[in-house]
């Protein structure tokens, strides 16, 4: 059992008993900045998916609090992610659903930190904080996506039932050895693709459904923030409504071939890569071993999949470009 697992059983159990008296939970709200908020993607999907009664959104943290959805109140929950406890529109976020009366749940890697008292309930979840995130000890099932998946989950389960629960469960104790096989599987490819897309000054990253998050993050987390290369994530879904015209020989192209629903959309764009483009890296989550998971949940796991995939090729292309991850223009640099 994931040990995050039962205490976010017992908090939504509370949350729906504290809110029965004053009309129910009516909505769940998703909220986050850059990479909190691409990692809250598979419980947004989750709750769009399976919840048929209760209202969810993801919403980036400083667009929550200047233009807050309406019924947004002491019939809400609030579901926040802060890696470190300590970014400023997160926070606020967190205050005004304090405000409103919404419960508040944050999900954070500190104990401590200055989010921790705008909190009703705090998950800490388990985050690999050696050096490029390599060592991968940790039990991936408790990271703060499938964390967050959990919560929406509970949620689901406790006020209408979730008849994939049981599968859910058993996926949460699957993924962690299915993540440590994929990791060293990628070893020599992601050394040849550090060496191949070394000296380019643009990636795009594809990907879609519950696994776009780490498509998206891959793009404005690693190649732009990280490595101040050029970057856009497409949708496999919206590839051809436009970004396929650039499509030619020489774009490099990083493509998820997700398990699950929506690999279609993923398998139809790559097709297309194939013909016109030349430059392609695959990551295709049937091969890397995800398909032991239940088809009626693997959906919720190809993000975790892959955002723990990247770091292999992260650390190679850093290495590769003599552009360490942790370098930094901007960020917590100058103000802004």
């Amino acid at each position: 059992m994931v040990k995050q697992a039962d205490q976010i059983k017992e908090i939504v159990r509370e949350i729906i008993a504290r809110k029965q008296e004053k009309g129910g939970v009516k909505s769940l709200y998703f909220v986050g900045c850059g990479g909190s908020y691409g990692a809250l993607i598979p419980a947004k999907i989750f709750m769009e998916k399976e919840c048929t009664t209760i209202r969810s959104a993801l919403i980036s943290s400083n667009e929550f609090v200047h233009n807050t959805p309406e019924d947004f109140g002491e019939n809400s929950i609030i579901c926040l992610s802060c890696h470190k406890g300590n970014t400023p529109e997160t926070i606020a976020a967190a205050k005004l659903g304090k405000e409103k009366g919404a419960a508040v749940i944050v999900l954070t890697w500190l104990s401590e930190s200055e989010i921790i008292p705008c909190a009703d309930y705090v998950v800490q979840y388990e985050f690999d904080a050696s050096p490029d995130h390599l060592e991968g000890k940790i039990d991936y099932a408790g990271e703060k996506t499938l964390c967050a998946v959990m919560i929406a989950a509970e949620v689901v389960n406790q006020t209408e039932g979730y008849a994939n629960y049981d599968d859910l469960q058993e996926g949460l104790t699957l993924i962690t050895d299915v993540i440590r096989r994929a990791r060293a599987q990628v070893g020599e490819r992601a050394l040849a693709f550090a060496e191949e897309y070394k000296d380019d000054s643009f990636i795009y990253t594809m990907g879609s459904g519950a696994g776009y998050g780490a498509a998206y993050m891959e793009s404005i987390c690693i190649f732009m923030e990280m490595q101040w290369i050029h970057s856009g994530c497409i949708h496999t879904g919206e590839f051809f409504h436009g970004p396929f015209e650039v499509t030619d020989h020489s774009s490099p192209f990083v493509i998820q071939i997700g398990e699950g629903s929506t690999r279609a959309l993923d398998e139809r764009a790559l097709a297309f890569l194939r013909t016109y483009a030349k430059r392609v890296e695959v990551l295709d989550a049937k091969e890397l071993g995800l398909s032991v998971i239940k088809a009626s949940v693997v959906d919720y796991f190809n993000h975790s999949l892959f955002n723990n995939v990247y770091p292999i090729y992260n650390h190679a292309l850093a290495n590769a470009r003599r552009h360490p991850l942790a370098t930094r223009r901007y960020m917590w640099k100058v103000p802004y």
